[in-house]
């Protein structure tokens, strides 16, 4: 027959598996206090922290690099365009003082900083970690220099009466100006002032466009005309204001264009001498 189980041995069992034991009283293994082999060991990169990066010409560049579980181990930076070792920890290896590690001991980023950046610092860089072997993220620093143009310059004849828009156009820059400053004659332009008929549209984006318009242009509105955004080069346009006709210029509505400037005297040259050659060929048919 088999055997009878008292109330007590019941409890008894219970308490057991309560406590993380067996029946027999040996402890149950949970499976999350298993190591399956399947979580990360050792130092690894975060790449969504440790990104491609665009800069400009002259302005402090950083490339950040975020690695988990360091430990002991050392973080260096290494330019790939001649396999140069730049820093390593916070130490530099290099004559170019522009290059400087940064490290806070409090976060996981270890940051190369390239002071005073030209284009020819653009390439790749890689943040390595002196693990065994060693182990390494590469990212890509491009150094720009946004351009700016004003379109029809260098110069532009407008008629009297007619409006001024002036176009200035800034591209390759890694975000859009935060301002573009207008001035007429090295003033900044009051687009308040009791003139009236100034305004600005900005249009900003991958390529940032700010339209200056002067309505009913008057000479006094003759002058060098300048647009300076924020993070750009600023440009330059001479406009002139004309009460009448101009005859070696080309009219788009009410501005006139010289698309070949020439001048009065070479243009008077230019038609007696084909004057003479017509003559001449008058009389060689007679």
């Amino acid at each position: 027959m088999g055997k009878t189980i008292s109330k007590e041995e019941i409890v008894v069992a219970q308490s057991c598996t309560d406590n993380g034991l067996g029946t027999n009283g040996v402890p149950e293994l949970e499976y999350t206090d298993v190591d399956l082999g399947l979580t990360p060991r050792g130092p690894r990169f975060d790449v969504a922290h440790s990104k491609n990066v665009t800069a400009l010409v002259g302005k402090t560049a950083q490339l950040n690099c975020r690695v988990h579980d360091l430990g002991n181990r050392t973080v260096s930076w290494i330019r790939h365009r001649d396999i140069h070792l730049l820093t390593s920890g916070r130490m530099t290896y290099t004559s170019d003082q522009r290059f400087i590690s940064v490290h806070n001991p409090h976060t996981e980023d270890w940051i190369l900083k390239i002071r005073f950046p030209q284009r020819r610092d653009s390439g790749i860089y890689e943040c390595q970690v002196g693990t065994t072997p060693p182990i390494g993220h590469r990212m890509f620093l491009s150094v720009v220099e946004p351009l700016t143009t004003i379109l029809g310059g260098p110069e532009l004849f407008i008629n009297t009466g007619s409006t001024i828009n002036l176009t200035c156009v800034v591209q390759h820059s890694p975000e859009p100006p935060p301002a573009i400053r207008w001035t007429h004659k090295e003033e900044e332009i009051n687009y308040d002032s009791p003139r009236g008929g100034v305004s600005v549209i900005t249009e900003k984006g991958e390529t940032t466009t700010s339209h200056l318009l002067v309505q009913k242009a008057r000479p006094s509105d003759s002058g060098r005309y300048t647009c300076a955004p924020a993070n750009a080069n600023p440009k330059t346009v001479l406009v002139h204001v004309l009460s009448g006709e101009h005859p070696a210029a080309m009219q788009h509505g009410g501005q006139l264009r010289i698309q070949y400037p020439i001048s009065a005297a070479m243009l008077s040259f230019i038609v007696t001498l084909m004057g003479c050659y017509y003559k001449q060929d008058i009389m060689d048919v007679l």
